[in-house]
């Protein structure tokens, strides 16, 4: 399942780049300059033992490449860095990644392309999905090397010569996309490495850093705010009959669809609801919107109104334009029809009919997924990961 995502224009790129710069100079991050000695750092890694700058004194070269766990571009680069690592290292080239971020300063629909925060804990288990064979270090307690580095994205990269001094930084290459070596034009740090290893100068000394803003700790405020606003969004109910079921699973949208069906009633379908809001919100960036249907007394929509506003399972504003542009008000839904057997033909055949029930639905209508009683949530957002990708594509 091919997603589609365009390019930014070039002005937005660059916009975005000035507003980390500008939160970046709040933080009081350094602008390491082109010949400045490599700053010092202790922290510590995925290994449990603590490293310092004077552990990697050897290499010919030094890349110090700051990642983190959830962000896309550094997904979408992850195939060609250790390409990149299978090449240079046996030439003498020195690789330790860091991550600069705190989970305090993420938002969770931030983490739509990832099954991890950017938390310690968390680094272990990705490193070991992704296959880590480098060091893997933690900057996010105290942020102090990130910013004496100047790391204003992830990924950012900096690249330091034999004696230790800034050769380059910037970008690891032009492309933030995954899964297709031909949308790099440009692979800056390869070119900065082969020069340095070759005794030459480097031919672009600085890019600009594309990629996930570094998120500082300092912005927990500003995520506890954001969360509390959409706390307080109220839910808005509609009926739907059978038809406007059908509708709703034949799709035809570019979002992705998971559909639930629960009820007031139902003790498991109470119990798995807070999972299925934090999964709306975990992807809520993304081309994917949760629905849910209602099987309580269509007469009385009130206690489900109730239910809902108390599960904060209001529309964020991103998704809300999306459902307007529809020509929908919600994704929250009472099932109006005189039997459920009308609303199980036309969400789901297979359906074998007690509730909960969960499907997801692709585009173009193919049920990607079902479930039939309690989700585990941390296994459904994972499958949903599985199928929206965790990089940009073309």
């Amino acid at each position: 399942m091919k997603r589609l995502l365009l390019l930014a224009p070039a002005c937005l790129v660059l916009t975005a780049f000035a507003f980390a710069a500008t939160l970046s100079a709040e933080e009081g991050v350094a602008d390491l300059q082109i010949g400045d000695p490599a700053p010092d750092f202790s922290l510590p890694g995925i290994d449990d033992k603590t490293h310092t700058l004077a552990d990697f004194k050897d290499g010919k070269v030094l890349v110090i490449f700051f990642t983190s766990n959830h962000c896309p571009t550094s997904h979408g680069a992850a195939d060609r860095i250790k390409s990149f690592l299978d090449d240079y290292r046996p030439k003498g080239m020195t690789f330790v990644a860091i991550n600069p971020n705190h989970p305090e300063g993420l938002s969770i629909d931030e983490l739509g392309y990832s099954k991890y925060n950017d938390g310690f804990e968390d680094m272990k288990l990705y490193a070991a999905d992704e296959g880590f064979d480098f060091p893997y270090l933690y900057d996010g307690e105290t942020q102090a090397v990130a910013k004496a580095y100047g790391c204003l994205a992830t990924p950012h990269v900096f690249i330091f010569d034999a004696e230790r001094k800034l050769r380059y930084k910037g970008r690891f290459d032009d492309s933030r996309f995954g899964g297709d070596d031909s949308t790099v034009k440009s692979p800056d740090a390869r070119n900065a490495v082969e020069a340095l290893l070759a005794g030459k100068p480097v031919p672009v000394e600085v890019t600009k850093a594309m990629g996930c803003s570094t998120k500082w700790r300092s912005k927990k405020t500003a995520v506890a705010e954001k969360m509390a606003k959409w706390d307080a969004t109220p839910v808005e109910v509609e009926t739907i009959d059978a038809a406007g079921v059908a509708a709703l699973r034949k799709n035809g949208s570019k979002k992705v669809r998971l559909i639930n069906v629960w009820a007031t009633w139902c003790a498991p379908c109470v119990k798995e609801f807070p999972e299925l809001v934090e999964t709306s919100r975990k992807f809520g960036s993304r081309d994917f919107e949760f629905i849910s249907i209602s099987a309580d007394d269509p007469s009385d929509p009130a206690p489900v109104k109730a239910f809902l506003d108390k599960q904060n399972a209001g529309l964020s504003s991103r998704l809300k334009k999306s459902v307007e542009a529809e020509g929908r008000k919600t994704n929250s839904y009472l099932y109006s029809g005189a039997d459920i057997d009308g609303l199980m033909k036309a969400l789901d055949p297979e359906w074998p009919g007690a509730i909960p029930h969960t499907v997801l639905i692709d585009t173009d209508g193919t049920i990607l997924w079902r479930h039939n009683g309690l989700v585990d949530g941390e296994q459904l957002r994972a499958t949903i990961l599985g199928h929206l990708g965790n990089y940009y594509k073309r």
